[in-house]
């Protein structure tokens, strides 16, 4: 099974405001397991960016101004979503401003009913608890290191990493799981090394106490053995 794990980083907080995104990550997931392909692109939003979203992501207007507009990275973006189930965390933020961008490029946006939101899944594992990624990869023992402002390739990563834990791990079944072409043959083990015979030796004590209580036996087993 093929998923996505995606986030997105934006000039604010909603796209009926007028703020349109500036980044966009989606990682591939298959079975659950990192593939290693991933769609990464930084989005010029023809528009100033606010001191406060800049704050957030450090994402700066000069950054940005080379950078291809959304309509320019839509097609591609597109590809590689494919028609699979895509997982955000507060999916609802990044799918307005997804949706936004699709339409105002002439595009068909990703199906409502694709988006799997974590932050409704680890709301029900955890009622009442931190529900952030920072939080979340707390829980889970992810490492937080390589994060340091909000960046949409850093945090879908994590979030694959988070998401994988909240629906149980990595291996749902028993079968080892083999990812397309990134699948390398196992290597054929190496030859298990041969100690050498150790023999142990009786006390006589012990073979004299253990020879009386077998002449004691009425026919005993071990007699008849040694007869044959």
């Amino acid at each position: 099974m093929r998923e996505i794990v995606l986030d997105t980083e934006t000039t604010g907080l909603s796209p009926d405001e007028g703020h349109r995104l500036v980044e966009v990550a989606a990682i591939e997931l298959v079975e659950r397991v990192a593939t290693g392909r991933h769609f990464h692109a930084w989005v010029n939003p023809g528009r100033p960016m606010p001191r406060e979203a800049e704050a957030v992501h450090g994402l700066t207007d000069s950054f940005l101004a080379d950078k291809p507009a959304f309509a320019d990275i839509a097609a591609d973006l597109a590809a590689f979503l494919a028609d699979d189930p895509i997982i955000a965390h507060n999916a609802a933020f990044d799918q307005r401003f997804l949706e936004a961008e699709f339409l105002l490029a002439g595009a068909v946006p990703p199906d409502a009913a694709r988006w799997i939101d974590t932050l409704e899944i680890a709301r029900r594992r955890f009622p009442g608890a931190k529900h952030t990624l920072d939080a979340l990869c707390a829980r889970f023992g992810i490492d937080l290191s390589a994060r340091g402002l909000h960046g949409a390739l850093v945090d879908a990563r994590l979030l694959a990493d988070v998401y994988v834990e909240l629906t149980g791990g990595r291996q749902m079944g028993l079968d080892l799981v083999q990812i397309g072409a990134r699948h390398t043959p196992a290597q054929p083990p190496a030859q298990a090394k041969r100690w050498p015979q150790r023999s142990f030796a009786v006390p006589e004590d012990e073979a004299a106490a253990h020879a009386a209580f077998v002449a004691s036996m009425p026919n005993p087993v071990w007699a008849r053995v040694g007869a044959g």
